[in-house]
């Protein structure tokens, strides 16, 4: 097996209220295996539907487009449910699409809210489905397109220095949380 994919974007979205319902930051970390070596931010819509069409801006318009060999995503949904659509990401950008999480999901609880309370709730649960099954790697779920297992382990080992959340991730909650609340709080 080759060398494991090491530049990568992680992307998170910063804290916000409740009650909120309007644009909420969206951050990716771009790192070199675990260092920092740029910042995007750009904005999507709390429970809208351009997260995907975000990501893709954020990084094909970016100075580090040449950089990026994979995107890491916490969760596939941004801002809410903001779902992420990960076949089109990957395939826009012609880089394999991670999506890593501490807990698996409760499907059933994703999905009610989804069909019953989200605006295109069944167009989004099926984005959800269509990602595939949340795969069992170390203590994390993964989600993965365009790489196999193996190289998504390796790719996960080589970008996360404590822990168990690859620092790309764990960057782009600190930032977020940072820039939008006055100071970074909580688990990333």
């Amino acid at each position: 097996m080759g060398k494991p994919i090491t530049n990568v974007v992680g992307f998170d979205d910063a804290p916000f209220p409740h009650a909120h319902y309007g644009d909420v930051r969206v951050v990716g970390a771009v790192c070199s295996r675990t260092r920092l070596d740029g910042v995007l931010s750009g904005k999507v819509r709390r429970d809208g539907a351009n997260a995907t069409d975000e990501l893709v801006r954020l990084v094909r318009e970016g100075k580090f487009r040449g950089h990026v060999r994979a995107v890491l995503l916490q969760g596939i949904a941004l801002a809410g449910f903001n779902v992420v659509d990960i076949h089109r990401l990957s395939d826009e950008l012609d880089v394999p699409v991670v999506v890593a999480v501490r807990k698996h999901p409760r499907l059933h609880l994703v999905e009610d809210a989804l069909r019953e309370r989200t605006r295109g709730g069944a167009r989004k649960w099926r984005l959800v489905q269509a990602a595939g099954l949340l795969e069992p790697v170390g203590p994390m779920w993964i989600q993965r397109v365009g790489l196999t297992r193996p190289q998504a382990v390796d790719l996960l080992r080589a970008t996360t220095l404590h822990g168990n959340l690859p620092e790309p991730l764990r960057l782009a909650h600190l930032i977020a949380g940072g820039v939008t609340t006055g100071q970074s709080r909580g688990r990333a």
